[in-house]
């Protein structure tokens, strides 16, 4: 990522600010016990040093916390795509949801008060965990396996099924973009709701990538029903 050609620039940066534009940055901040909150003003090099991290692996991390998409996966070999999705999008959503509850849980608790404050969206977070955690788990057991076999009489109806709950999640990201006027925190917002609004930024766009590989790259492979497909 080029913002971090610079090291000794994104070490004398405050967490505070890292948290609330980098996304994913506060996910990794919150595992590592740095407060970005209420010690929001230290530097990325003295929150480290206060919690005797390697700052070096600390950048690391928050280097590779927002992977780009920046491969064409048209001409990819199924099983190679199939990892891929595995592992860029099915864990990282597993991963970063839950903390995404406990976040929006905390701006909801911490800001009652405030009309702005986009109450509803933990329990929608909540809705969209289990249909995933549902969904991912269908595709890795029944219909990823089912593929790198070369198909099968079931595959359609599979991904029809795939196909009808991907809208269902696109329907709850489109709730949880309308209640945080996509993904906006105010001016005078704390660093919590901040973080909160990039890691749903971010969110929303590693779905709306993961259901665009499968629907329109991994999906179509298999239209027709074929007998077999190259693994």
């Amino acid at each position: 990522m080029s913002q971090f050609a610079d090291t000794n620039a994104i070490a004398n940066q405050t967490v505070g600010r890292i948290a609330a534009t980098l996304p994913g940055a506060a996910a990794i901040f919150q595992d590592h016990g740095v407060d970005f909150c209420c010690g929001g003003d230290r530097t990325l090099a003295d929150a480290a040093a206060k919690r005797a991290l390697d700052l070096d692996a600390l950048i690391g991390e928050l280097a590779a916390a927002n992977p780009v998409e920046d491969v064409s996966w048209d001409a990819a070999p199924t099983a190679e795509l199939i990892e891929h999705i595995r592992t860029r999008y099915h864990s990282v959503h597993l991963r970063e949801l839950p903390w995404l509850i406990r976040l929006a849980h905390k701006v909801e608790a911490a800001h009652k008060e405030n009309g702005r404050v986009p109450a509803g969206v933990a329990d929608l977070l909540s809705r969209l965990l289990a249909g995933i955690n549902v969904h991912q788990r269908r595709e890795e057991v029944g219909l990823f396996p089912m593929m790198q076999a070369g198909g099968g009489p079931m595959i359609e109806a599979a991904i029809a099924t795939m196909r009808a709950e991907h809208d269902d999640h696109g329907a709850v990201l489109a709730e949880i973009d309308r209640l945080t006027q996509n993904h906006t925190a105010p001016d005078d917002a704390c660093a919590t709701w901040r973080a909160l609004c990039v890691g749903l930024s971010k969110f929303h766009d590693d779905l709306m990538m993961h259901v665009h590989i499968e629907n329109n790259i991994l999906f179509p492979r298999f239209a027709g029903n074929p007998a077999t497909h190259a693994a």
